[in-house]
């Protein structure tokens, strides 16, 4: 995708941190899709923000087959992938994607490598104080409450975030194991108000108030996890982003932001520019600037910029118990 805010967060760290590792969906895919030969969602346009000091962490993808890999995780990597969900098997919009569960299973071999490279004592050093980002979920929520979709013949709406949450205990507690102390986690924003989701109500446009509600579940079940952990795990230090009130407030209070529009997207054709994607033959609006949304799901990078400096600077209404900022610097 076009939207990345992993380009502008890792510009701001300013060498805060030796290495940012991420995982996530297509708001963190800087270019794995781009591998990918059947994806339908690459991560192939310029990107349009910028924020952290260190250059934009890689995709790993484009670094496993140099024929020198010696200094090239050092500085993080990215395993994030566009259309990528929490869920395994459940990536089929998207005809290609790698799931969390390969990330993780990814990462695991960077460990190794850098183990080689560093030696355990001086890795475990460098992984403790590195920051690893997971920013993740949406597409597990939008997929499940899609028109069309089937899900719910499968699961209720709550099986889905209890399964969401307990594999995400498990992979955050796999990075753990494998040397991980330092977590950013975004919560889901409220799905429910993209273009995507407005767009199954015609009449009025309003957000789709079920999606948002589970993506609020999930992400209360996400900081309780988040919680548990710190309790077992005295070691580990967290963020957590509330991107839902976030993206909420930009909504809610546009004016207070510059926005003009809150529910069209900027690119894309038909109702609210959400009945086909941001595409070449794609109508754009005039100002990107007075948008929230880009495409049926990305926010523009007036949006991304608000994220990113709540996430770093914000207060604990919006990412706690400690910001960003607040975090690298332990």
């Amino acid at each position: 995708m076009d939207l990345n805010v992993v380009e502008p967060f890792t510009r701001s760290m300013a060498k805060m941190v030796p290495a940012v590792f991420v995982f996530g969906d297509s708001l963190v895919d800087v270019g794995n899709n781009n591998y990918l030969t059947l994806s339908i969602a690459k991560a192939d346009f310029p990107h349009n923000a910028e924020k952290l000091g260190l250059p934009s962490s890689p995709p790993y993808l484009s670094l496993t087959s140099a024929s020198n890999k010696s200094n090239a995780f050092l500085g993080g990597v990215s395993f994030a992938s566009g259309g990528a969900r929490i869920l395994d098997g459940t990536d089929k919009i998207f005809r290609q994607t790698i799931p969390l569960s390969k990330q993780v299973e990814y990462y695991a071999t960077v460990y190794v490598n850098l183990i080689e490279q560093l030696g355990t004592i001086e890795a475990q050093k460098f992984f403790s104080k590195s920051l690893y980002a997971i920013v993740i979920g949406g597409n597990d929520i939008l997929g499940f409450f899609k028109a069309g979709s089937d899900a719910h013949l499968k699961n209720t709406p709550q099986e889905l975030v209890d399964s969401m949450t307990l594999m995400m205990t498990g992979y955050l507690k796999r990075l753990y194991n494998l040397g991980a102390r330092k977590f950013l986690v975004a919560g889901v924003p409220a799905v429910g108000c993209c273009p995507l989701q407005r767009n199954q109500n015609k009449t009025s446009g309003d957000c789709n108030e079920e999606s948002n509600y589970w993506s609020n579940k999930y992400n209360e079940g996400a900081k309780s996890m988040l919680q548990a952990m710190k309790t077992e795990f005295k070691d580990i230090n967290y963020a957590f982003s509330d991107s839902y009130n976030v993206l909420l407030n930009l909504i809610q209070n546009p004016a207070n932001y510059g926005f003009t529009e809150v529910k069209a997207a900027c690119c894309g054709l038909g109702n609210l520019n959400a009945e086909v994607p941001c595409i070449p033959i794609s109508q754009y609006c005039p100002n990107r600037t007075d948008h929230v949304f880009w495409d049926l799901f990305h926010p523009t990078e007036a949006s991304v910029k608000i994220f990113i400096d709540t996430i770093f600077d914000g207060s604990q209404q919006y990412v706690s118990p400690i910001n960003v900022r607040q975090l690298v610097a332990l």
